[in-house]
């Protein structure tokens, strides 16, 4: 009777072991079938050769030359002092008045040179894709971005249809 139990056992513990098996089996499947995470995508495709890299870099430098110029005029033009010529003014109300237009000027060009300054770094930012050869790829996508689009918008992340997908 021994031998009988010690059968019975095995195969309790055999069924037991291929329940098992047969529920990781799918599992397993499954693992190897799940869609896996979603990342932006490496530039795997060729992309712009180096003459069009340089092309574009010319372009972008000559953007960024251009806008420190910009700048430099804004900074002269908040540098410049012109209180003392409110006093030359008979009328408080008049003096008041260009007070206020001054200060809008100034407020105007703060507000230019910060958009500037931003617009700069989108430009610096284009420069070091181009240095790590991701330039001229769509961040969303990973498609080659429209020659034409690069030259119009030197500074461009995204391909035409992903732009329009979010809207901006």
């Amino acid at each position: 009777m021994a031998k009988k139990v010690s059968k019975s056992t095995k195969a309790a513990k055999a069924k037991t072991v291929k329940k098992v098996a047969a529920k990781a089996k799918p599992a397993a499947r499954v693992a190897k079938v799940a869609p896996k995470p979603v990342a932006k995508p490496a530039p795997s495709k060729k992309g712009y050769t180096k003459p069009d890299l340089e092309h574009f870099r010319e372009i972008i430098l000559d953007k960024r030359k251009q806008i420190i110029e910009e700048l430099e005029l804004i900074h002269e033009t908040l540098s410049d002092s012109t209180g003392g010529d409110y006093f030359e003014e008979s009328s408080p109300y008049s003096l008041h008045m260009e007070q206020g237009t001054d200060t809008m000027e100034k407020e105007k060009n703060y507000l230019l040179a910060a958009r500037q300054r931003k617009f700069l770094q989108y430009l610096d930012d284009a420069i070091k894709r181009i240095d790590r050869g991701v330039y001229g790829f769509c961040q969303d996508c990973g498609k080659l971005i429209d020659k034409a689009r690069l030259e119009a918008v030197p500074h461009a992340q995204l391909c035409i249809s992903c732009k329009l997908k979010r809207g901006q």
